[in-house]
């Protein structure tokens, strides 16, 4: 082997790491934002969901969904989506519109902290 070269495992190996640290990177990058949020904050700014969403994030309405346990990721998206108007409904859009990056952040880990709990239907 020459000076300055690496055997082609080793380069291998290398190449895998570097692959491992870039797509640490951006998982980190991603989960960021929604680790900053709080939960306590998003339960009081839930507030305003309690009459369709209902208290718990069980939905009071027929029309409305669930939002317990729903995964803070994907409630975080379709308010981001009813706020830049990607997702149409009336009155979400409304609601979601002067909602800043943070309230849905917390809004989002709210609903998904809360665990839910199936019975076995009798």
């Amino acid at each position: 082997m020459t000076r300055g070269r690496q055997s082609q495992p080793a380069a291998r190996a290398g190449t895998a790491c570097a692959a491992l640290a870039v797509s640490g990177a951006l998982l980190c990058s991603v989960a960021s934002p929604l680790s900053a949020a709080d939960a306590r904050v998003g339960r009081t700014k839930a507030a305003g969901c309690v009459a369709c969403h209902g208290e718990s994030g069980i939905s009071a309405q027929p029309d409305a969904p669930n939002l317990a346990g729903q995964p803070a990721i994907y409630v975080a998206e379709q308010l981001r989506q009813f706020r830049s108007g990607k997702r149409q409904s009336e009155i979400m859009a409304v609601i979601a519109k002067p909602l800043a990056d943070q309230e849905i952040d917390d809004l989002a880990a709210w609903y998904a902290s809360i665990e839910v709990q199936v019975k076995p239907a009798r």
